[in-house]
C-alpha cells in the first residue's frame, strides 16, 4: 500500500530549513568544513519523498543569524515542525527524514580527529533532541 504525502511549498522549505540548518547549526558551533560537506553530501543522498525534498534546487533555505543561538533559534523549531508534519501524513517519512538528519549530523560530526569538540557534540545532541520533541 502506497501513502500519498502531500506537501505545501512552505512544508518543504522547513524540510529544507530544517535539515540543511542542521549542518549549518553544527557548523556555527565549530564542526571542520570538511564536516560541512559530508553532511550536505549525506542530505542530498537521502531517498523516498524526503529525498526529492532536500534535492530539489529551491532557494527558499534562508538562514539568518549573526551568532549560534540566533541560528538555533530558527533551525531546531524547523526541526521539531518537520517531524510532526511528517509525521501527521507517513511516520515512515517522519523516520526517513530523521534518519537522514542524524547521518548527516554523524557525517559533520566526524572529524577523523577522534570525538567531535564538547560544542559540536553538545549541539548535536540539541539537534536530536529537536527531532524527537
Amino acid at each position: 500500500m502506497s501513502v500519498t504525502i502531500t506537501l505545501t511549498d512552505q512544508n518543504q522549505s522547513t524540510l529544507r530549513i530544517a535539515a540543511y540548518g542542521a549542518v549549518s547549526l553544527l557548523a556555527a558551533a565549530g564542526a571542520p568544513h570538511k564536516g560541512m560537506t559530508n553532511g550536505s553530501i549525506a542530505l542530498t543522498s537521502a531517498t523516498g519523498v524526503v529525498g526529492h525534498v532536500l534535492s530539489a534546487k529551491a532557494r527558499d533555505i534562508k538562514l539568518t543569524g549573526k551568532s549560534v543561538a540566533e541560528l538555533a533559534e530558527q533551525v531546531l523549531p524547523a526541526l521539531t515542525e518537520a517531524m510532526t508534519v511528517l509525521g501527521q501524513q507517513d511516520p515512515n517519512e517522519a523516520e526517513n527524514f530523521r534518519g537522514t538528519v542524524l547521518v548527516a549530523v554523524e557525517a559533520t560530526t566526524q572529524t577523523g580527529k577522534g570525538a567531535p569538540t564538547p560544542a559540536v557534540a553538545a549541539m548535536a545532541r540539541k539537534i536530536t533532541a529537536a527531532l524527537d520533541a
